[in-house]
């Protein structure tokens, strides 16, 4: 719809009810709005699923931001400043633009975020805590400009934090950091670490269905 800031996929609940609890979902680097549907088809049927696009091109893909890379390679990498401000304030004007447009309950939303997607969930997530019930946050980690944000309304908030200890894209010391701040903060981690490497096995797949369904009742 036209008036939601970012490109999008809506798929409604199965019988369509207002006030529908909803996912939005944040793909990684060089994917697109369509790259996690296959999980999401997995979800509660009772879900609206909101998959965005990222707003900046990349490859035949899309990508929420440019790497800053000056502490090292990829694998210490960090968010452009700028670049990373931009999706964050475009996520949350979608979000919000979204929940409104499809009749979604907005005190029912989570964020299903893989790579940079988590990335930018986990950064929303400690802005505005009180916006999300939720969040999914695989193969990603904290960004620096976010580390240490100690929000109001954080305090039990339920987060899935996934890890892949053959990840050579995101390392998973990088994920248990992140656990590990949210959990000083006082929110209501999730680990799991997995044997692959960037992406969603069938067991991290399972763990994540099975999370958001306990939330999502």
């Amino acid at each position: 719809m036209s008036d939601i800031p970012l490109e999008h996929v809506h798929v409604a609940p199965d019988d369509g009810p207002e006030n529908a609890p909803a996912v939005f979902v944040l793909h990684g680097r060089g994917a697109d709005e369509e790259d996690l549907l296959p999980v999401a088809r997995h979800l509660p049927d009772g879900l609206h699923v909101v998959s965005l696009r990222a707003p900046h091109p990349l490859q035949g893909g899309y990508t929420w931001y440019e790497l800053d890379l000056s502490a090292g390679g990829l694998e210490s990498s960090q968010p452009d400043a700028a670049d990373f401000r931009r999706s964050l304030d475009l996520v949350a004007e979608s979000v919000d633009a979204a929940a409104e447009a499809y009749a979604i309950d907005p005190d029912r939303m989570g964020l299903l975020g893989f790579s940079q997607g988590a990335i930018t969930s986990l950064s929303l997530l400690v802005e505005e805590p009180d916006r999300y019930a939720w969040v999914v946050a695989l193969h990603g980690y904290l960004a620096d400009a976010h580390s240490d944000l100690a929000p109001d309304g954080i305090e039990g908030k339920p987060v899935l934090v996934g890890a892949g200890a053959g990840d050579r894209v995101i390392p998973a010391s990088r994920s248990a950091a992140a656990a590990d701040r949210l959990e000083a903060i006082r929110a209501d981690v999730t680990r799991g670490n997995y044997p692959g490497g960037h992406g969603i096995g069938q067991e991290e797949l399972a763990d994540v269905v099975a999370f958001v369904e306990a939330r999502a009742a």
